[in-house]
């Protein structure tokens, strides 16, 4: 799939439901994540970090930039391009937003909205070790062939949940990101 067919699809429509059921039960922080994604001219690439080991939550994971809202972010976008810069330097001004999905609860408490923005090929990250151990790419094409997505179920509080994973070389892609491919995948087809 390319850049202009992305966007055609992508516009054209609408995501009936998503992946996950999960709703969590009391206060939500709120969050936004950027998708960010790279146009290699004939194929796209999904940007996605691997989170610091050091770090309280979820360390070690892989995630897409972002985090929760902060007093001073104006919107969801606003956060979502923020914690883009400030985790892999990546410039706002050089991120070209599309749209987002429709929002994800995770069992963590977070309400989650994803944005989905083109960044530019061959980007000279600059990582914050604090928060990234490393930035890595891969195929859209991975996500798209849904043979790539497994699933779990489990239960918990007597509800029963899927977890997915889409495992990437030697990534392991699951919980909030994979179910949020998952959903754009979806959006997609």
């Amino acid at each position: 799939m390319n850049k202009q067919q992305f966007l055609q699809k992508f516009a054209f429509h609408h995501l009936d439901e998503l992946s996950s059921s999960y709703q969590h039960v009391g206060d939500l922080k709120h969050a936004s994540v950027l998708i960010p994604i790279v146009d290699h001219g004939n194929e796209l690439s999904i940007v996605l970090t691997k989170r610091a080991s050091h770090l309280k939550h979820h360390a070690g994971q892989i995630s897409f930039p972002g985090g929760k809202v902060e007093k001073q972010d104006i919107h969801l976008i606003d956060t979502a391009l923020r914690e883009t810069e400030e985790e892999i330097g990546v410039n706002r001004d050089e991120i070209k937003i599309v749209g987002q999905l429709k929002p994800y609860h995770t069992i963590t408490g977070f309400h989650i909205t994803p944005i989905i923005g083109f960044i530019p090929d061959n980007y000279n990250f600059v990582i914050d070790q604090n928060e990234v151990a490393e930035v890595f790419y891969v195929p859209f094409s991975h996500f798209f062939d849904e043979d790539n997505h497994l699933k779990v179920e489990f239960s918990r509080q007597g509800n029963k949940h899927k977890v997915y994973f889409m495992p990437y070389l030697n990534y392991n892609i699951w919980g909030a990101t994979a179910a949020i491919l998952k959903d754009l995948v979806q959006h997609l087809k």
